[in-house]
């Protein structure tokens, strides 16, 4: 087992991790997430120094204990207060609805995380493209066990996983991602992404826009993907997931009781300039969704991008 560093980290403000980490988690049988009965959480991280296992647990007070393995243990335990949502900056955001008010109110302790991990973020969502969440994590979650690794010191030994590095996704043969589900489009935007690696990591250093059309100029990453890389890994409270199946309905039937299309959403959101992801995060952390009248969509493989 390798050695452990630790930090004991107090916030500057009442703080739910769970909440907070409970987004980065890609499904419940997430390969690279783990929670204790305790409530410590475990996460499996590539960092720029390497892998890393991390634990989160609770201390005295409303403190953190932060505990790493491997590599890249004094990287990601510098990262932690990023992405516990400690850059996060409400300023200027005001409830100009009920059910968001509500939200606010009842997740108080949630911020906007930080990853600062590009790739991290970025190939999950374009694995989720177009098919349903339970196909995109059941992807996934195969392609961790065939192409990534066990994490190092404690992680392994409970079972968790790092996902593979940039050059490992951009060698995956075409029929291996065949066989987990992946279409050609997604998997050959992976590729392209990753062998891009270098410059998408770069985009933690750059303003919005500026990222935005970074990782939107790699073929294959729109709008949607892209606001999932810049709301988890750069920390951006006003990505909002444009083009998702769900969100703009959601959203609507939420704020108004009538389901709305992206003009829509645009629109109802607009009040919020600056802090439309939040608004996003918040309402679905209260579970705010209309009615499921349809039966759950079939599962699928090989569509379109």
């Amino acid at each position: 087992m390798t050695d452990s560093q630790r930090r004991l980290w107090t916030p500057r403000r009442p703080l739910d991790v769970h909440a907070v980490l409970g987004g980065l988690r890609l499904g419940r049988g997430d390969p690279t997430y783990r929670r204790d009965p305790d409530g410590a959480i475990w996460r499996g991280i590539r960092t720029p120094a390497g892998a890393s296992t991390l634990r989160l647990g609770p201390v005295s007070g409303a403190g953190v204990e932060a505990t790493a393995w491997g590599a890249g243990a004094q990287w990601v335990l510098e990262s932690v207060p990023a992405m516990l949502g400690d850059l996060d900056d409400a300023t200027g955001f005001v409830a100009h609805h009920r059910a968001v008010a509500e939200a606010a109110r009842r997740f108080s302790g949630w911020r906007v995380p930080r990853t600062g991990l590009v790739l991290e973020s970025l190939i999950p969502a374009v694995i989720g493209q177009k098919v349903t969440s339970q196909e995109a994590f059941g992807s996934y979650r195969t392609l961790v066990h065939r192409y990534g690794e066990r994490a190092p010191g404690e992680g392994c030994e409970r079972g968790l996983w790092i996902a593979p590095g940039a050059r490992a996704w951009a060698l995956i043969p075409s029929w291996e991602w065949l066989r987990a589900g992946v279409d050609g489009a997604r998997s050959t935007a992976v590729v392209r992404a990753a062998g891009s690696a270098g410059r998408l990591e770069q985009c933690v250093g750059l303003s919005r826009d500026q990222a935005d059309r970074r990782l939107r100029a790699i073929p294959g990453i729109g709008v949607w993907t892209a606001a999932e890389v810049r709301h988890t890994a750069l920390g951006d409270p006003d990505a909002v997931s444009f083009g998702d199946y769900h969100v703009a309905r959601d959203i609507g039937w939420a704020l108004t009781g009538v389901e709305v299309d992206d003009d829509g959403l645009a629109e109802l959101l607009e009040p919020y300039a600056g802090h439309r992801y939040r608004v996003q995060a918040l309402l679905n952390l209260a579970g705010a969704a209309r009615p499921r009248h349809a039966p759950r969509m079939p599962a699928r493989t090989h569509l379109p991008h």
